[in-house]
């Protein structure tokens, strides 16, 4: 399959030309202005099937071949999408049955995107039909580089048609009833099932309580998604292999496995929306800089910024306009970790409906005299001059584990909390690995450990077959692993382990957690550790040490002296136990000592809080998110951004940044 393999580092935006047909000259004014701003690369055609075939069976290419063209000519390129986003009203009113059927039996009416079914042979049809049609007319054109299927794909649908393909998921999946039976655990409230028919996904008005069903409706939802882009993309691979196929992922969206839909598509892209102008600005670049590294890993190799705002959205609860210098900023942290594009939502401002206040290039002002406009220039000359960096790949010394299942998993749970934290502890430990100014791989238990000098796995909670035993092996070749609280308590059908907790991960581990207790929301423990007492929250595991070291213990309760921090040894490594939830003083101080101890080596010494730094082949970026101006001592080497030699203290300035060709 082709990969994403750009010639250049792309810059532009969604373009919705469909929506300005009948005004010819903002058509003409648009490619003026992609000009002047540096853009080169337009994902064009997205939610267009109501213009593309405007009723059944009769298609409008003309007024698209016409954009293509000029595109051409001005030398921009194009990711030419995929309609099936949002269907047009005819099909609705025609085929009612390629609407989604709510949990509560409902089917919705026609509106809003994604509201099809994704199991409907009628709905694959009419995909299969438009797409092949675009491929034909349009896959050899000089302009497309690529094919952006569909958008954000997500959602469920609980129709018949869904619940006859999750029954033969199932079979497929477990093989019998007492099988199934087993895995559920169906025993419990008399819930055994005899027949496949008696099966139904989960449903307000009927289950909602067997774990076992909510995880495999969890998966099949994804495998079914992914079985719909498969044939969502068959006709644009066979009559256009020579294309890359991408889809736009979301910012830590748990309703789809992205390391499983991934494997449908060449390479990711994805749509990055931070709240940055918030009260800490090193937290939201924290989860930036999370989310790109994961987009990277889904594939190992770079991927599309296909959506992110040159100014503000229009949809969260206080839309803040970027500051000064935050565009670049922004812009350049998401090349640092493995972008090959930066694009945005939006090309030009829609006059109406939903989204006609979000962010865009060109404001309802129509002209390029604005400051987000001028802001979008500064980026496209920016990657001009970082023009060979694309294809390239950020090495990491580091993994962090956050898988999709054990999120679920954890959501599902009842006890010893209604809320774990799951994702805000995989992000707290992703900071302070950050703050070590290191390159971080962001990965799911699914991958190879072995090329990683530390491995931290924050609660994982649900361990699917054989991790354990591959965390084992990593540990005993010389690997580092960290794990946390509420480890390896259950399996993959979340059947609880056997003989103590942390079930198969108890050997690599040293410990045996005996309890854990649940912590109310304003009330904090302790860990005794090195002299220094740290706040720790939500929930404390009462453990055993076995063959594990005691390195830090609880402060306080009943439990107060008991082990809270263990490291054990085994084979050529080990492995560190955090049997609570610390805060990020613990976490700081705990991966410094752990690095120094290992021996991994900071891209940069003595990197303050609030500045990230990240490396991209020869390239060096350090990035200032404090708020406030700061001094950086830096590796020599020249600026790319300016040509000038740098190296020593440097200031980088309110939203400043610095890309050093190291030499």
């Amino acid at each position: 399959m082709p990969n994403l393999n750009l010639p250049f580092l792309g810059h532009g935006g969604d373009y919705n030309p469909d929506q300005w047909r009948d005004c010819p000259q903002i058509l003409k004014e648009d490619i003026r202005l992609m000009r002047l701003a540096g853009c080169n690369l337009m994902s064009v055609g997205i939610f267009a099937w109501s213009a593309l075939e405007p009723e059944e069976g009769k298609y409008d290419f003309d007024w698209l071949e016409d954009v293509l063209d000029n595109m051409h000519a001005a030398g921009i390129s194009a990711f030419l999408a995929t309609p099936s986003g949002a269907r047009p009203a005819w099909m609705s009113q025609k085929y009612p049955e390629v609407l989604r059927v709510r949990a509560d039996g409902g089917r919705n009416l026609h509106g809003a995107r994604h509201n099809h079914c994704f199991t409907s042979p009628v709905y694959r049809d009419f995909v299969g039909r438009i797409n092949a049609a675009l491929a034909r007319r349009f896959g050899h054109h000089p302009a497309v580089v690529g094919w952006h299927v569909s958008n954000e794909y997500g959602g469920d649908c609980h129709c018949e048609l869904c619940q006859a393909a999750f029954r033969n998921w199932l079979k497929e999946e477990y093989g019998t009833l007492d099988a199934l039976n087993h895995a559920w655990w169906n025993g419990f409230w008399s819930h055994t099932v005899t027949d496949w028919e008696q099966i139904h996904s989960p449903t307000p008005i009927g289950e909602m309580s067997v774990h076992g069903l909510s995880l495999a409706w969890q998966r099949f939802v994804t495998r079914q998604t992914v079985d719909f882009i498969r044939a969502e993309v068959a006709p644009l691979r066979a009559l256009t292999p020579h294309l890359p196929v991408t889809t736009n992922l979301m910012e830590l969206y748990g309703q789809l496995d992205y390391f499983e839909l991934s494997k449908a598509i060449d390479f990711a892209s994805y749509d990055s929306y931070p709240r940055w102008g918030g009260p800490d600005e090193e937290w939201t670049a924290a989860v930036a800089a999370f989310n790109y590294d994961l987009m990277r890993c889904l594939k190992r190799q770079p991927f599309a910024l296909m959506e992110s705002t040159p100014s503000q959205v229009n949809w969260q609860e206080v839309c803040k306009l970027k500051k000064p210098g935050m565009h670049l900023l922004s812009s350049l942290q998401a090349v640092a970790h493995g972008a090959d594009t930066v694009q945005y939502f939006q090309w030009r401002k829609s006059r109406g409906s939903s989204e006609k206040f979000h962010g865009a290039v060109v404001d309802h002002v129509g002209h390029e005299h604005t400051r987000t406009f001028r802001d979008v220039q500064d980026v496209g000359l920016a990657l001009q001059k970082l023009n060979g960096l694309q294809g390239k790949m950020p090495e990491a010394p580091v993994a962090l584990v956050c898988d999709t299942e054990n999120r679920w998993a954890l959501d599902t749970c009842e006890g010893p909390r209604r809320e774990k934290h799951y994702l805000d502890t995989v992000l707290e430990h992703y900071r302070a690995l950050s703050r070590r100014g290191v390159n971080i791989d962001v990965i799911d238990e699914t991958q190879d450990f072995s090329g990683y000098r530390l491995v931290a796995a924050p609660m994982l909670y649900m361990l699917r077959p054989g991790v354990a035993e591959r965390l084992t092996e990593y540990v005993k070749n010389g690997g580092t692993l960290v794990c946390t609280a509420y480890t390896g308590r259950v399996d993959r059908d979340d059947l609880c382990f056997l003989g103590g907790f942390p079930g198969p991960l108890r050997k690599a581990l040293g410990i045996w957690c005996e309890e854990i207790d649940g912590l109310y929301d304003d009330e904090r423990n302790g860990i005794r550790m090195n002299g220094k007492v740290y706040p720790c929250r939500d929930l404390c595991d009462l453990i055993h040490a076995e063959t594990a070291q005691v390195l830090g213990t609880y402060e306080k309760d009943f439990y107060a002296g008991r082990p809270c921090v263990t490291k054990n040894s085994l084979g050529a490594g080990a492995a560190f136990y955090v049997a609570t939830r610390p805060e990020a003083d613990f976490l700081d101080d705990f991966y410094r000592a752990v690095f120094d101890e290992i021996g991994v080596n900071p891209l940069v010494d003595g990197l303050p809080s609030g500045v990230q730094v990240a490396q991209r082949g020869d390239t060096l970026f350090a990035m200032n998110f404090t708020g406030g101006p700061v001094t950086v001592a830096l590796p020599k080497g020249t600026d790319a951004l300016t040509g000038k030699d740098i190296g020593g203290e440097t200031e980088l300035g309110v939203n400043g940044i610095r890309v050093v060709r190291l030499l």
